[in-house]
């Protein structure tokens, strides 16, 4: 064994047969991220630019381009091996920022390409993951998610640390539009990183599942959902996942817009705050979560995310200001990718395979902006009526209390249904 290889070992929480598969896992999470933390501060900026009023039909057209997107993305499971459906995703997006690019770089309709990439980005960010998370829940077990769900997830947050660095690096010198070239390559990458992971000696299962196919119906993530009470406690948990991020996120652009000026300046506020979270998040995946969740479980995990949101809503409340939406903001999605998303991906290595790539897909992806859209006008609505973000921030806080005892029921649930026979590797029985 090599000097390296000592260390990999001391490092990285994982068998010598899991360590191959765990190492791509971390790649591939890193390009993906990377690329999509490049584009997030020139959406939340075009979010802006567009105007906060028009925020929540942007959330509404996130959610109809979703829902049609996702008989699509069944039928693609349905009839292909995982090893090919994966590429075939990231390579279509690839060309939407080929597209992106190009309008930008001419000029053509500002204000409307800038209202669609905000859309695009929303329905990317969530469809690219949800289908980077599918694939660890296929090839891990719920033993093997809670000692590395962490580690994978810390390729995701170092990614998520190179992207802002390099937005703010070049949003200005270089031009916003000429990131995404940035983007693309990263994309590419995690193609590169899913092929490989895909011929990894070291799969952790001992068999090569690439070349079977899900099966199924393109429709059958509705009908898979609604039959069973874990996967529609699991959407209760991502609805109010989406509740709490996007409370926030809309009072967070309108103080934005209320309080900073110009566009290079609000952008690097957003990249700023994606960079604390990277470092926070990289530091406690490394050292912690993994502990975390084998100590106290996936209840505790999941639930430590609206424990957050409770008291920062408290404090919203009596201190409406920028500096307490940022401090809320870091912490928020701090907790989320260290300690609660790890959870929630360990939820999903309990179910059926098909379940894990079409009713994953469908909560992650169309429950969770189809919430966005429904709160996003719930928040305009509130506004309407004349309630200030401190009024709103308090009407908050008992729904995100309600959030906290879903938490510890799911995890709960998740523990019985791992001891059961043959739900390590998510079989119906």
């Amino acid at each position: 064994m090599t000097a390296l290889q000592g260390w990999l070992r001391r490092a990285v929480p994982a068998t010598p047969q899991e360590l191959a598969a765990a190492l791509w896992s971390f790649g591939y999470f890193f390009a993906l991220l990377a690329g999509y933390y490049v584009l997030r501060p020139l959406r939340d900026q075009m979010g802006i630019a567009g105007g906060t009023r028009a925020l929540p039909w942007l959330f509404s057209a996130t959610f109809v381009t979703l829902l049609a997107a996702q008989p699509i993305f069944g039928a693609l499971v349905a009839r292909l091996p995982r090893a090919r459906f994966i590429p075939i995703v990231y390579h279509f997006f690839v060309l939407n920022l080929a597209l992106f690019w190009l309008l930008m770089a001419m000029g053509i309709e500002p204000v409307f390409v800038a209202r669609v990439f905000f859309v695009w980005v929303s329905v990317f960010n969530l469809f690219a993951v949800a289908v980077f998370w599918s694939f660890m829940a296929d090839l891990f077990t719920s033993e093997q998610g809670k000692r590395l769900f962490g580690f994978i997830g810390a390729g995701g947050t170092a990614g998520g640390l190179l992207g802002p660095v390099i937005t703010i690096a070049l949003s200005v010198p270089l031009g916003p539009h000429n990131l995404l070239i940035a983007a693309i390559v990263f994309l590419e990458l995690a193609v590169f990183c899913s092929a490989r992971l895909e011929r990894s000696a070291g799969a952790p299962q001992g068999q090569r599942r690439d070349q079977r196919r899900v099966g199924g119906s393109p429709f059958a993530a509705l009908s898979g959902l609604v039959r069973s009470p874990y996967l529609i406690g699991v959407a209760a948990w991502v609805s109010l996942l989406s509740f709490g991020a996007t409370i926030l996120y809309l009072v967070q652009a309108n103080v934005v817009a209320a309080t900073v000026q110009g566009g290079g300046a609000q952008t690097r506020i957003f990249a700023s705050i994606d960079l604390i979270v990277g470092l926070l998040t990289l530091a406690t995946q490394v050292f912690a979560t993994g502990q975390f969740l084998r100590r106290f479980g996936t209840g505790m995990a999941a639930g430590a995310l609206p424990a957050v949101y409770v008291v920062g809503f408290l404090v919203l409340a009596w201190m409406p200001g920028l500096a307490v939406v940022v401090v809320l903001q870091v912490m928020q999605r701090w907790t989320n990718f260290a300690i609660a998303n790890p959870a929630r991906q360990v939820f999903f290595t309990v179910v059926g395979r098909e379940e894990k790539y079409k009713a994953k897909n469908m909560i992650d992806v169309v429950v969770y902006r189809g919430s966005d859209a429904l709160y996003g006008w719930v928040f305009d609505s509130l506004q309407a009526v004349g309630l200030k973000i401190g009024a709103i921030a308090l009407c908050a806080a008992p729904i995100a209390l309600a959030w906290v005892l879903l938490s510890v029921l799911l995890g709960r649930t998740q523990e019985r249904r791992a001891a059961l026979p043959g739900r390590e590797k998510g079989e119906t029985p």
